[in-house]
Order: C-alpha cells, then sequence, then structure tokens
C-alpha cells in the first residue's frame, strides 16, 4: 500500500517516495525553550511522532531531526528577567521539554540539534546567500535576506509577494533593511545580548536560518518531510525554503505537513491569549499521561481538536477500554481448538489500520479499526471461542498497533513489590473462601491505584486511570 501525505505546498495528497530508497529524513520544528512548552505545542510534536511511528511500522528506516531553538529574543528577555544566562535558561526549559515528552511518550529524536552548537554551519550558509546576491549587510552589521532576488516567494503561504509580512519576530523598523519584506539572516550586535565573532562579523542568527543549516547538516540539502504548525507556514516555513534554496539551487523539502491548531475555548491554544495547559501542570494535578496522549493525537492532525475536560475523560474511557480488553486477553486461558475465523478478522484489522494510516495518516479512522476489533475480541471471551493460543495472537495484534499509538500499559508498567503481595494474598483469600479477607485487600488495592476485577480466567488487575482536573 502507497503512503499518501497532504502536501501543503501543492495542495494535494502525493505518494511517499523517499530520495533514497527505504529511507525517510524527516525534519520537524522543535520547542524555543525560554519556558515550559504547553499541551498547543505538543500536539504538533505529538503528530510527527505519530508519523515516525508509522513509518517504521511500515519497515522505512526513518532518521528524525527535532531542532532545539536555543538563542532568540524571548530566550534573551527571559534570562535577563530571571537574572541568569541563556545557557542556564535554555538547559533548564529543555529538561523539562524533555522529561514532558517522554511522560507523553514521544519517541527521542534520532538528532535534537540546538541552534548555538551549529553557528559555523549557519555563517556558511548565510556566506553562500551574500555570494550569491540573495543577502546584503547593514550599517549596524546586520545582514538581511533579499526577497525581491526570490521570485518564487510566497508559493507555501499562496501569498502575493508583495503583501506585508505579518508575524515576524523582528520589528520591521528595528533594523535597517532595503526593503520591508526582507528578514534577518543575521542580528548585528547590541549592548547586552549575545554575540559571536565570526567571518561574517559579530552578532548572533536570526531564527529562520538556524532552522536551514541545522536541517540541512543532518538531512542533507533536500530531504523528504518537514514538520510543524500551521502558524509556522509563514513566515518561518516560507523563509526556510527560500533561504534554502537559494543557495543550494536545489528543491528543499519534498513533502510539508503542517498540524492545525488545539484549540481550547473556541480559540487557538496560545501564550498570547492566555488558555494554554501546561503538560507538566496537568500530569501532576493527576491527569493520567496516556489519555492525555490520546487526547492529543485522536483527531487527523488536519483537523483543529477541541481541548476540554470532556474531552480528557472521553480518552481516559478509551483507553481504559483499551486496557480492560488487554487484560483479559492477558489472562484469559482456554484449552481448545482455535478459532479459524479469528485469524480472518485479525488480518482484516491490521489491513484497515494501516491503510488508515497510509491515507495521510488518519488516525481517527485507524482508531475506529481498534474498537472495532476490540468489541469483537470482547464478543469472543465472553464467548468463551477462542484458545489461549488465539488469544494471544489477539494480544499481539494490539500491541503491534500500539507501536504507532502509544498509550498501552508499557512492558515495564509492572507492580511494585507491595502491590504483587497484596494481589497474591488476595487470590489466597479468595481460593480458602475468605471473602471479608478478599474485599479488604480489593479496597486496599484500589487506595493504590489498582483495580481489580474477578473473572473465570482468575483475578485481574489494571491500573486506574484519571481523565480530567479540577
Amino acid at each position: 500500500m502507497t503512503i499518501l501525505l497532504h502536501d501543503t505546498l501543492t495542495g494535494a495528497d502525493q505518494p511517499l517516495e523517499p530520495l533514497e530508497p527505504g529511507h525517510v529524513r524527516v525534519y520537524s520544528c522543535g520547542p524555543t525553550v525560554y519556558g515550559p512548552a504547553h499541551i498547543g505545542n505538543f500536539r504538533s510534536f505529538l503528530f510527527a511522532d505519530l508519523l515516525v511511528r508509522h513509518l517504521r511500522r511500515s519497515g522505512l528506516r526513518v532518521t528524525w531531526v527535532m531542532n532545539i531553538t536555543d538563542i532568540d529574543d524571548k530566550i534573551i528577555k527571559g534570562a535577563k528577567a530571571a537574572g541568569t544566562s541563556i545557557e542556564e535558561l535554555s538547559e533548564r526549559w529543555l529538561e523539562v521539554f524533555l522529561a514532558d515528552a517522554d511522560r507523553l511518550r514521544m519517541a527521542r529524536p534520532d538528532v535534537l540539534p540546538r541552534a548555538t552548537a551549529h553557528i559555523d554551519e549557519i555563517v556558511a550558509l548565510i556566506t553562500t546567500l551574500l555570494e550569491g546576491d540573495h543577502a546584503y549587510r547593514t550599517d549596524d552589521g546586520s545582514i538581511f535576506f533579499r526577497i525581491a532576488s526570490w521570485p518564487m516567494y510566497g508559493r507555501l503561504a499562496r501569498l502575493d509577494p508583495g503583501e506585508m509580512r505579518v508575524g515576524e519576530r523582528v520589528i520591521a523598523d528595528e533594523y535597517a533593511k532595503d526593503d520591508v519584506r526582507d528578514f534577518a539572516l543575521w542580528k548585528g550586535p547590541k549592548d547586552g545580548e549575545p554575540a559571536w565573532d565570526t567571518a561574517i562579523g559579530s552578532g548572533r542568527p536570526g531564527w529562520h536560518i538556524e532552522c536551514s543549516a541545522m536541517s540541512m547538516k543532518h538531512l542533507g540539502p533536500s530531504f523528504d518531510i518537514h514538520t510543524g504548525g500551521i502558524d509556522l507556514i509563514f513566515p518561518h516555513h516560507e523563509d526556510e525554503i527560500a533561504q534554502s534554496e537559494a543557495a543550494t539551487g536545489q528543491p528543499f523539502v519534498r513533502t510539508w505537513l503542517h498540524c492545525a491548531h488545539l484549540q481550547s475555548s473556541g480559540s487557538k491554544m496560545a501564550k498570547s491569549v492566555g488558555n494554554i495547559a501546561r503538560v507538566g501542570d496537568l500530569l501532576d494535578a493527576g491527569v493520567s499521561p496516556r489519555a492525555l496522549r490520546y487526547a492529543l493525537i485522536a483527531v487527523h492532525y488536519r483537523a483543529p481538536n477541541q481541548y476540554s475536560d470532556e474531552a480528557l475523560l472521553a480518552a481516559g474511557a478509551a483507553v481504559e477500554r483499551l486496557d480492560a480488553v488487554v487484560n483479559a486477553l492477558d489472562a484469559y486461558r482456554e484449552a481448545r481448538a482455535d478459532d479459524p475465523s479469528l485469524d480472518t478478522a485479525l488480518a482484516a484489522a491490521e489491513h484497515g489500520f494501516s491503510s488508515c494510516l497510509d491515507a495521510d495518516l488518519n488516525v481517527s479512522a485507524a482508531l475506529a479499526v481498534v474498537f472495532d476489533l476490540v468489541r469483537d475480541l470482547n464478543r469472543r471471551i465472553d464467548g468463551r471461542t477462542m484458545s489461549t493460543a488465539d488469544a494471544e495472537r489477539a494480544l499481539a495484534l494490539l500491541r503491534s498497533f500500539d507501536e504507532v499509538l502509544g498509550v498501552l500499559p508499557a512492558d515495564q508498567d509492572e507492580l511494585d513489590d507491595d502491590q504483587r503481595r497484596l494481589l497474591d494474598e488476595r487470590a489466597a483469600a479468595r481460593a480458602s473462601r475468605d471473602w471479608a479477607a478478599s474485599d479488604r485487600l480489593r479496597d486496599e488495592l484500589a487506595s493504590r491505584g489498582i483495580t481489580v476485577e474477578d473473572t473465570r480466567d482468575g483475578q485481574r488487575w489494571r491500573r486506574q486511570l484519571e481523565a480530567a482536573h479540577g
């Protein structure tokens, strides 16, 4: 089955045909580490995670690069306000980002390049643009990209190149540009700001050039997929295309994928709006990391995703259903012949799940396939129509789906010694028909976050999920 992805540049679904057969190179715009990332940011990061997981499950080799912006106007301002260095501030918030990503089970990108570690590559790229007359210097030591030198500017965002630029991180009259549309590649030195002494002069890099330099350093001048939020289409990604292709003379990216905003209270989640929710705050308040991950990935990436307590409750209920069938299959024992109809059902589910994700990562449809299978398996469990081996094959398929979804209990999500002891004591109490002790131990386990159910296959346990915050 061909993997189709919706390319922002062409506006069409197109087949994934890696530049190097069997090897997909992916670049994702990562966090600017001046503060904690909110769950709106993480929707974009987890969409890229879902993409990479699906490509790998499909048998493709993937090199995934996600940049860390660790020099930026906001970082400089934040460091001054905190009375610390930009290095200390960015390191602190990078650690928080990685911890949040781990708790949400985001696969760790293969490379997490930092802008400040790529000054040489940035300077070399700017030098090439200067030599090609795509860039120019100003009296204060800054260097700007010359928009007029790149007639194709505006293709990604479908803009008239003559339009005024919006959303730029540099105030238009802060530097003496030739053209108000031009954007900074290198910012001349200013008192109280960090600067590097380089072959192009003293100063620091602009935001846009950082991503071009880092992506090309680790993935080459042309690569397969670039991901980010829709708010980055213009000017950030538009500028990346212009400066990269002007420098190399090659197509920069084969396929551009952009994630819609996470919405809250009817508007996009953003610090400027004041409706943000931070991952660490939610999880520390008792929200299940698996439920939060589910809520952030369960809607197709190009559709707005509405965040609310109700959405978290629904996500928690979905994860509970998955946990229940996994636990039931794990405990299922039935000495009987294999059910010949099960293999057909499992094959259909595998085909449906993969086909949905192949169709521009349609995770909503893929999850519908998963829950259709869950209903079928619950009927088979209740009817005792499967063999033990059947249950093992069904569980293996659900675990395989979770290589993409990342919401099932992890293999290492085991009980601690006290929880295991209490479960063993309860099993012994039931065996001796000591119902009072059995009930007492069940309540004690519940107080420790373990729900116990008594089934024909013996007692089953599962961890409790909290999917809403107060």
